[in-house]
């Protein structure tokens, strides 16, 4: 998928942007009659829900205003490879579970980050329990109501009927949305001690498992660029925007099938992402 034009200002969706894979010539596919994903009618509805998810966190998250022009903001500092510091990346973790006490510092931020990217991307934020609990632990609180507003407004029924989804934001018996988002690594662009943006440079995984899936899970490449702002002894983030890759070449790497991909999203647990 090519998204394109990136969500700027009030900001948008960490996004996905379609990769090529090279599927073996024989054996059976996972989710039906062998295909290639170029030509495949449940790659175009993989496309067309990632757009969905893509345009309904841009409108929810629009109408704030822009951190940039705040006035702590700092130059641009030198930017470096990520590599691991050897500090504790947060000192606990919400009730909502989510990553929490990050340092006021350039890797504390970039470890927020990270952290929050991973959260904005996931299949909770889908379910109508969960996303206020998200909501209120990632972003600033002057942004809560609202963006509570507008994502109850678009993760409606008819949107998650659009994902195959019920209305509690579940997969049907026997099936598993898969939403996981895995930071590749982190660069500050901007830091002034109070606020900063981070750009995260992420993979994922995307789609619904099980025998009668038309929308087969699929890896995509994306970064995201977030405003982060410290408040209440927290960075949180104040907006957010994404654009398609950087993504390599895809290995010719053998499909799993559907009930291992189910089982690989229970039976691995997720990161807590540090700098």
């Amino acid at each position: 998928m090519s998204l394109g034009d990136e969500h700027e200002a009030s900001g948008g969706y960490g996004g996905t942007g379609q990769t090529r894979t090279r599927l073996p010539d024989t054996g059976a596919d996972p989710y039906g009659t062998p295909r290639r994903r170029s030509s495949s009618r449940s790659l175009v509805t993989v496309v067309g829900v990632v757009v969905l998810l893509i345009a309904a966190i841009a409108f929810a998250n629009r109408g704030g205003e822009d951190s940039s022009s705040s006035d702590d903001a700092g130059t641009k500092p030198e930017t470096a490879a990520t590599a691991p510091s050897g500090q504790r990346p947060v000192k606990s973790k919400s009730a909502a579970g989510i990553p929490s006490g990050f340092a006021q510092d350039q890797e504390g931020v970039e470890s927020a980050a990270a952290n929050y990217a991973v959260v904005l991307v996931s299949a909770d934020i889908l379910k109508p329990a969960r996303r206020p609990e998200i909501v209120r632990q990632v972003f600033d609180a002057g942004r809560v109501s609202e963006l509570e507003r507008n994502l109850d407004q678009v993760y409606d029924k008819a949107f998650l009927d659009k994902v195959g989804l019920d209305q509690n934001g579940n997969a049907p018996k026997g099936s598993t949305y898969v939403s996981r988002t895995m930071p590749v690594g982190t660069k500050v662009t901007e830091y002034g001690g109070s606020t900063a943006t981070v750009e995260v440079w992420c993979t994922g995984v995307y789609g619904m498992t099980g025998e009668s899936s038309e929308n087969p899970v699929t890896s995509d490449w994306f970064t995201m660029t977030l405003q982060l702002r410290w408040t209440d002894g927290d960075w949180k983030v104040d907006s957010f925007s994404q654009k398609e890759g950087p993504a390599p070449v895809n290995g010719d790497n053998r499909v799993s099938t559907s009930d291992d991909i189910s089982k690989a999203v229970e039976e691995f647990g997720g990161f807590t992402y540090a700098r």
